[in-house]
């Protein structure tokens, strides 16, 4: 595999990695009272401001002044008594234009310092020239895209355009936890290896950058320019707007249209997501109602005048919680020329098991309405872990494919997972398809993405087997903390259950369970690794299998904190995270009430990308 070039966002040009060294502190501290410090930075031979972080600290505001001048405002959970990690400020924006002055306000109480003078930040905040990057974490994952440093969530805008898929996604610079949302970036040629760019979208005046989606204008309706990359997205300030940006460079900067907000909503709605539909020779939008749990569809012939049209989902599907991050397209049914509308609407709570996750409708769309046959009371599910959420697709991808990619977390827990220098990766690409069940239904197909068939390394396969009451155990392979695929072809139809269980020495396991009876797939990660770190981890989640032959392929996808498991023909999902204090080294099947046969069981060791 390729090496990755390893970039610091928002200034990756002046980054030198694995480096360590520190300029001599260029600044003056002066405390003004017991919650508010002014720091003058001195000099401007070195462009960034190292800031230490407690993530048990609440957050300070800092805000930049420039010759007295609010030009910024950020927020850090600046160190008290202990520093986790460290975050850097790129300060050379500010430098260029005059003399730069922090105004700090800390929250003090009596669970800290009783004065902000005390904090440790103080005497370790330094100015420097570079910024490791480089990973200390034993659970930051091998093989699936994560940000260098810091909080992520959402993917955002994605597109395809002149052989490169292009990755934004929600995140916090100043640390590994919820703020100061950001269009982080990330782009790659093949889905599996990633490149990191500088920031994308920063917060302004109008507010933080929320999710949105980008669009290739091939057309120039905006009148941006022919094939200029157009992305609109939520500014959210004390309301909730959506504002729009384009790019002339493929997405490597963006400029913030003039006329913003493009649409001033008057109620909380969220996370715009659009489309050309060329039937109606118009641009669809589809926006989050969230708090009324629907999906509001508008109309636009230039991406920047929208009229609104309808909305769906009022008593539809799961209702609980908050509506999200939508998607619509349309999809072929697999073994038809028939096409159908799926419509992709990320919920939390709400999820089959607790919190976040994707729910879908399928049905018809007319340009301006969508509607479904489905009864309402039914919800249907792209994944059935605990850890898929905000999933949605690339726009303009080649051959017509449907290729999406989600947050692999939960807001159950997402702040307090046990990684530090960053927090949350993105799934595996996946690609969808659409078949319908004996039920009459039309359901999803999500299948990993055929790119990720790259990452595979050496291959140990193992003859035909009989398995019941009596275990078989195949070694994981030991290379990049046992990270593997598993590809079991299998027929369980004259037993019970059939049960694989991934396991190490110090009795930590992953249990997945075929329930031949229900037609149904479980994973259970109750007794993974660390769970304690919330009561709402350990789970065991179950999906059907839409399979009443019990017989077919599995496949597993081994990370050092996860586990995806698919259907070979793409009839379910699951996302799952974990965290075992030592790699999984073993795979036990084994079957009950009867007897299964493994027709061909491959393990394939995984490339590292990270």
């Amino acid at each position: 595999m390729k090496n990755i070039s390893r970039h610091i966002q928002p200034f990756a040009a002046a980054i030198a990695l694995g480096s360590a060294s520190m300029a001599s502190a260029a600044l003056q501290v002066h405390q003004l009272g017991s919650d508010n410090t002014l720091v003058r930075i001195t000099g401007d031979n070195e462009r960034l401001l190292i800031i230490p972080v407690q993530e048990s600290m609440p957050d300070a505001k800092i805000e930049v002044l420039v010759d007295g001048k609010v030009e910024d405002t950020f927020y850090v959970r600046l160190a008290d008594s202990n520093i986790d990690y460290t975050v850097p400020f790129d300060l050379a924006p500010y430098l260029a234009k005059g003399e730069v002055l922090l105004n700090i306000v800390s929250e003090v109480d009596r669970t800290h310092s009783r004065s902000a003078s005390e904090f440790i930040c103080w005497d370790e905040m330094k100015t420097a020239g570079n910024f490791d990057s480089s990973n200390t974490e034993k659970y930051r994952p091998a093989f699936h895209h994560t940000p260098l440093y810091g909080w992520m969530n959402d993917p955002n805008g994605m597109f395809y355009k002149d052989g490169r898929w292009h990755l934004y996604y929600q995140r916090n610079p100043y640390g590994s936890k919820w703020q100061n949302m950001t269009w982080g970036h990330s782009s790659t040629a093949d889905l599996v290896n990633w490149e990191h760019h500088d920031d994308a979208l920063r917060p302004d005046g109008l507010g933080s950058i929320f999710s949105g989606s980008s669009v290739v204008d091939k057309n120039n309706t905006a009148g941006f320019g022919n094939d200029a990359v157009v992305a609109i997205y939520t500014s959210a300030g004390k309301s909730q707007i959506q504002s729009l940006a384009y790019s002339h460079d493929n997405g490597s900067t963006f400029t913030k249209f003039k006329g913003n907000p493009i649409i001033p909503n008057q109620r909380e709605a969220r996370d715009p997501n659009m489309f050309w539909h060329e039937p109606s020779q118009q641009w669809i939008m589809v926006l989050a109602d969230a708090l009324e749990q629907q999906m509001q569809i508008y109309t636009s012939p230039d991406l920047k005048d929208w009229t609104y049209q309808s909305s769906f989902g009022k008593g539809y599907g799961s209702q609980f919680g908050v509506w999200e991050c939508p998607d619509l397209m349309e999809i072929e049914v697999e073994g038809t020329k028939q096409k159908k509308w799926v419509l992709v609407c990320n919920i939390n709570p709400g999820g089959p098991f607790g919190g976040s996750a994707t729910q879908y409708f399928v049905g018809d769309f007319d340009g301006k309405k969508f509607t479904t046959k489905t009864p309402s009371h039914v919800a249907k599910w792209m994944d059935y872990g605990k850890d898929h959420y905000a999933t949605v697709s690339w726009s303009n991808a080649p051959e017509g494919r449907h290729t999406v990619i989600g947050w692999m977390s939960n807001w159950d827990y997402a702040n307090e997972v046990p990684t530090m220098q960053f927090r949350s990766a993105n799934t595996l690409p996946r690609d969808l398809g659409l078949f319908k069940d004996a039920d009459g239904e039309y359901y999803l197909s999500v299948r990993p993405s055929a790119e990720v068939e790259t990452l595979r390394g050496e291959e140990s396969t193992f003859p035909a087997a009989n398995v019941g009451a009596e275990a078989i155990s195949y070694k994981l392979p030991a290379a990049n903390d046992g990270i593997c695929e598993i590809v079991i072809d299998y027929s369980a139809k004259n037993c019970k259950d059939l049960e694989f269980t991934l396991s190490n020495e110090k009795g930590e396991k992953v249990v997945m369970k075929f329930d031949v009876e229900k037609c149904e797939f479980s994973m259970d990660r109750t007794a993974s690794g660390l769970t304690n770190f919330s009561r709402k981890f350990p789970a065991v989640t179950t999906a059907p299998t839409h399979n009443k032959k019990a017989q077919g392929t599995l496949r597993i996808f081994i990370d050092r904190c996860s586990v995806e498991a698919f259907d070979g023909n793409g009839r379910f999902a699951m996302t799952n995270l974990v965290f075992p204090e030592n790699p999984y080294t073993d795979l036990i099947v084994s079957a009950q009430g009867g007897r299964a046969k493994l027709n061909n069981v491959t393990i394939y060791s995984l490339n590292a990308t990270n």
